[in-house]
């Protein structure tokens, strides 16, 4: 029996050490969390083997052989170095727990041959030195054994094995060296590993113990996170305020989101129809601007109070923000009954309001979108709308939109050119024309308007019209402007001197000094004479930031270049811009130009703008021009500038020099 309990007692504590020496394959996320932790010591390790034997190395040149101390160190250094780089290659590559086990066992396997080799190695050594180089051995033992320890400290069989097969030759050659010296070394680097293995353990211990607390936690947090979630739901549904516009007290954005979700839902499965409308208001800027915001304040007020009052059935009305608000309409969505809602939105919103101050007046457009006609989602349904919004406001200035087939063209057209522009390649697809600037009284050209053109390989001749709102809307319209703008100085400059360049700037051009100086740049390197360069501005360029916008004008007036205000009276308060910038020329508009013969309220509004650049001492030119009826008339009317097909279309730069040129001959002839 006592032989037998000997056996059992035997074979438990070689189990236990065999368990000591092998990867633990128990605990999956345990093994991963280990290999997370010991892949960032594995560099290090190698440092320290490395660094270590390169010293011991240099210390024993010229007393040992080179095979020794050159050779074998330079392979094995270079093997570090390399397992080194393995290592910190695949550090952040992400590992299943048996994709971390295997290489934690092949570590552990790999521990003991090297341990072997620089044991050897390190022993191999002492005969060749005297008393200091063999110290130097002694104490690279040591250390590296005990850094080695460190390192492994999160792969406890490595360390381990590490330790026995490093610590026992150790021990062995110290004691039969007979010296004293080294004796005492081994019996000391033998008790300071026996601590260091018990530290080793109690903390491979305590990070076993972390590891599981830590899952603990992270199954608490994600309790506790259901929880918040569950109690935010309840107080969102509670909170009323939560969904309501402070000023104006309607629904918010929020609300208006929510319900549409909720409202298609039940539409789209109940079979019946929905409208949901997007209102912006026109000539609500200059009512802060002017009067500051506690009058825009009321203005909102009045607005959100008429809106409220419609009492159209299944009718809910939100402020989405800013001047913007929406509407839902649950219910009869006919068309005509639609449009019937839109122009009353339009009515009232239209009727002066009282700021205390005094009387403004705002206008309204509106964008409708119908289901089932379109849109699959809620959040569709809001874009068509918005979008057709953005057509009201870009074709009527006031009215109401309701998207259509029409748009849907228009908007699957912009969605291709869009793509096509994202991955176009602009040095080579954008190009240049120049459109001829005629003086009326000699009948000479005295200037070109540089205009850009696009040709995708992929859809084709696109027009300025829709690749220019594009390029403005993703960010590529200042590349656009810097390239073209280089172009058309090189063209320009093979000009005579009394032939200016007209270049229309886009509105980002001008919304920082970063990209008016860019600009500027661009104008000072070609050495083209700024004075005869006029650069053309809409009044959208400076609507958006006026001060800004104006402080960029002057940098260019300053640079000695022309400011024209382009397509003049087709925006918003033009007096009020032309009173303040710092312009040359004013370009009339082409729509007042077309049957002008016949249309006398666009006779009386060119007139009007010829006598205010008269008293202004700003130089006209009319775009547009077609017909001989239509110059004759604006000859008289005092024109003497003029754009347009009657004179001349967009040519190539090479082509404005011959005409250059037959001007110039018949200048001569004559």
């Amino acid at each position: 029996m006592t032989n037998s309990a000997e056996k059992s007692g035997s074979a438990a504590w070689i189990r236990k050490a065999v368990t000591l020496l092998q990867v633990p394959a128990d605990n999956p996320a345990l093994t991963a969390a280990q290999f997370e932790a010991f892949s960032k010591q594995v560099p290090l390790l190698y440092f320290i083997l490395a660094t270590n034997m390169v010293s011991l190395s240099v210390t024993h040149q010229g007393a040992a052989p080179d095979y020794l101390v050159v050779y074998l160190p330079a392979v094995l250094t270079f093997l570090f170095a390399l397992r080194s780089l393995i290592w910190l290659r695949g550090r952040n590559r992400p590992r299943t727990p048996a994709q971390a086990f295997r290489q934690l066992r092949a570590t552990n396997i790999l521990s003991f041959p090297i341990a072997v080799v620089c044991t050897a190695w390190s022993v191999s050594l002492l005969p060749y030195g005297d008393a200091y180089q063999n110290a130097h051995v002694a104490f690279f033992m040591a250390i590296t054994v005990i850094g080695c320890i460190f390192c492994l400290m999160h792969l406890r069989s490595a360390a381990m094995i590490v330790t026995v097969t490093v610590n026992l030759p150790f021990f062995v050659v110290m004691c039969l060296s007979g010296e004293p010296t080294f004796i005492a070394t081994g019996v000391n680097v033998i008790l300071v590993t026996i601590a260091m293995i018990m530290i080793l353990l109690s903390h491979y211990r305590d990070f076993r113990q972390l590891h599981e607390s830590r899952n603990v936690l992270m199954l608490q947090q994600q309790a506790l996170q259901e929880q918040n979630k569950a109690m935010q739901v309840l107080s969102d549904e509670n909170l009323r305020l939560a969904n309501l516009d402070s000023l104006t007290l309607l629904a918010n954005r929020r609300s208006f989101f929510q319900m549409l979700e909720t409202t298609f839902a039940r539409t789209r499965e109940g079979g019946g129809m929905l409208a949901v409308g997007v209102i912006d208001l026109d000539g609500f800027k200059p009512v802060n601007d002017l009067y500051g915001h506690s009058a825009g304040d009321k203005v909102l007020i009045e607005i959100g109070a008429r809106l409220s009052a419609i009492t159209d059935a299944g009718l809910s009305v939100y402020r989405l923000g800013g001047d913007e608000f929406g509407l839902l309409l649950d219910g009869n969505c006919a068309e005509s009954d639609v449009m019937a809602l839109g122009q009353k939105v339009c009515e009232l919103i239209a009727e002066r309001i009282n700021i205390g101050s005094g009387m403004v007046q705002v206008t309204g457009s509106v964008g409708f979108a119908i289901y089932p006609d379109v849109g699959v989602t809620g959040q569709e349904i809001y874009e068509l709308a918005d979008y057709a919004l953005y057509t009201a406001k870009r074709h009527h200035r006031a009215g109401t939109v309701i998207f259509n087939a029409v748009q849907a063209n228009e908007l699957n057209r912009q969605k291709v050119v869009e793509e096509a522009l994202v991955s176009a390649d602009l040095e080579k697809e954008l190009s240049l024309v120049f459109q001829p600037i005629t003086c009326v009284d000699r009948r000479i050209c005295i200037g070109f308007e540089a205009l850009a053109r696009w040709e995708s390989p992929r859809i084709g001749q696109v027009s300025p019209a829709e690749f220019i709102p594009v390029a403005e809307h993703n960010g590529r319209i200042t590349l656009m402007t810097r390239m073209l703008l280089e172009r058309a100085l090189q063209t320009a400059s093979l000009w005579p001197d009394d032939i200016y360049l007209s270049f229309n700037l886009s509105p980002h051009d001008l919304t920082s000094p970063e990209n008016t100086l860019k600009i500027v740049a661009i104008v000072l390197k070609s050495g083209f004479d700024p004075r005869r360069i006029n650069f053309e501005i809409t009044e959208t360029a400076v609507m958006h930031d006026f001060e800004q916008a104006s402080a960029s004008i002057q940098m260019l007036r300053e640079l000695g270049a022309g400011i024209s205000l382009d397509d003049f009276g087709t925006g918003y308060s033009s007096l009020n811009h032309v009173h303040k910038l710092p312009l040359t020329k004013i370009k009339i508009d082409g729509s007042f130009v077309r049957n002008i013969h016949t249309r006398k309220t666009s006779f009386n509004i060119v007139k009007s703008v010829l006598a205010l650049c008269a008293e202004m001492e700003l130089e006209a030119i009319v775009e547009g021009v077609e017909t001989e009826e239509e110059l004759r008339i604006l000859e008289n009317l005092g024109v003497r500038a003029v754009q347009g097909y009657y004179f001349g279309k967009p040519m190539s730069g090479e082509e404005t020099l011959k005409q250059l040129a037959l001007q110039k001959t018949q200048a001569l002839a004559s």
